[in-house]
């Protein structure tokens, strides 16, 4: 395991509980009388120009913050930003290297839709090119991934895989999740996702820091999608839609440890 990584977790701490076993012993047992369904809006009744429905927070005050301020820490952007952006969607995304000889399956919080023609999606890594994690490396060379989405089912192994593993190492038997061959992609897509897109590599886009000069914080991909895979009891005869009560999306992480 790197140190450099090590290093990282430390000085972030998205881990709020140093003993998490202890703190989920605490908690209920997830709840799986609660059914997916539709409601009402919060105020079916709304009109044009009445405002939020409860007028009352107008005479709370904001703070102003300076994401660049002098002395202010780039993680606390990061805790800031994932704290007040929620729900967020998590892309699974498993790569091949380009011999063949290793795979990786990892979750990411910075994910998003971003056009639907073409079918495109957006996958933000943490680090630059002088240092790429596996997936950015493998997707860089290959110029193909898989997203996986994400269920209930088997949220535990999602999020295991976002274990900092040594270079080369896959996180498919650690999961204990089992590889579907792709139809257009080299790398495998996960069987148990309800809905698997196979993706090609649009373009690439690294970011340099604001506070530090000179140092690659991040990069930015854009994927088009190229294949779709759905389950068959969550999809709708036309191939239009998927069936949220059977999907079980998660979209916020269990444990606020994928990058």
């Amino acid at each position: 395991m790197a140190t450099g990584k090590l290093d990282a977790e430390a000085a972030i701490k998205r881990n709020p509980h140093p003993d998490f076993n202890k703190v989920q012993a605490e908690r209920p047992p997830f709840d799986q009388s609660s059914k997916w369904h539709f409601t009402q809006t919060p105020k079916p009744s709304w009109k044009p120009g009445e405002g939020a429905n409860d007028p009352s927070h107008l005479s709370e005050s904001h703070r102003e913050i300076d994401p660049y301020a002098e002395g202010r820490p780039a993680v606390h952007n990061y805790k800031l930003l994932i704290s007040g952006i929620v729900p967020r969607p998590i892309g699974f995304v498993s790569t091949i290297s380009k011999d063949g000889k290793s795979t990786n399956l990892a979750p990411f919080s910075y994910f998003s839709l971003i056009s639907h023609d073409p079918p495109l999606f957006t996958l933000g890594f943490s680090g630059g090119m002088d240092r790429p994690k596996d997936s950015l490396s493998n997707l860089v060379s290959t110029k193909e991934c898989v997203l996986n989405i994400i269920s209930e089912e088997f949220i535990e192994a999602a999020n295991f895989c976002s274990i900092n593993a040594p270079l080369g190492t896959s996180e498919w038997s650690f999961g204990g999740l089992h590889p579907a061959k792709s139809k257009v992609v080299r790398p495998d897509r996960v069987q148990e996702a309800v809905f698997s897109i196979e993706t090609q590599l649009v373009e690439t886009r690294e970011w340099e820091s604001k506070v530090t000069p000179g140092k690659k914080t991040g990069v930015l991909a854009i994927v088009e999608g190229v294949r779709f895979w759905v389950r068959e009891d969550a999809i709708d005869e036309e191939g239009v839609l998927i069936d949220p009560a059977v999907s079980g999306y998660c979209v916020q992480r269990v444990r606020d440890r994928v990058c």
